[in-house]
């Protein structure tokens, strides 16, 4: 049986390195093929192409990420926030449908949203 996540190639936008470390380390051992790792929004946004799917921190050092997220939806690239914040309704409204992983996270919570997400990409207008 294929991995949930196999051959897919994941951003990760996560500004503590040992978060990132474990979700990349997470995927791989879930079959995707490669993780790109982005500390800060500056290295995302230098990262415009070439993934499948992205686990979006939704602050970094202080700084919310939403609207990288809303470049990744006009573009069409599955995400999920990922946040060790807990009120965050008001903030994620505007996304309806994209799943938050509270962090610390169990594993198969981090695998299944970002497989989720896939299920839920939207189509594009000639596919």
């Amino acid at each position: 049986m294929a991995s949930p996540l196999s051959g897919l190639r994941i951003l990760v936008l996560e500004d503590e390195a040992l978060i990132a470390f474990d979700v990349e380390q997470l995927c791989l051992d879930n079959g995707a093929r490669e993780i790109v790792i982005a500390g800060n929004l500056h290295e995302a946004a230098s990262i415009t192409a070439g993934y499948d799917a992205a686990v979006i921190d939704v602050m970094l050092d202080g700084e919310p990420t939403l609207e990288f997220a809303r470049e990744l939806r006009a573009r069409r690239v599955p995400f999920i926030f990922a946040s060790g914040y807990d009120d965050l309704e008001g903030l994620l409204g505007q996304f309806p449908g994209v799943e938050l992983v509270s962090k610390p996270y169990a594993g198969d919570d981090l695998v299944n949203a970002i497989a989720a997400s896939l299920e839920r990409k939207p189509r594009s207008a000639d596919g």
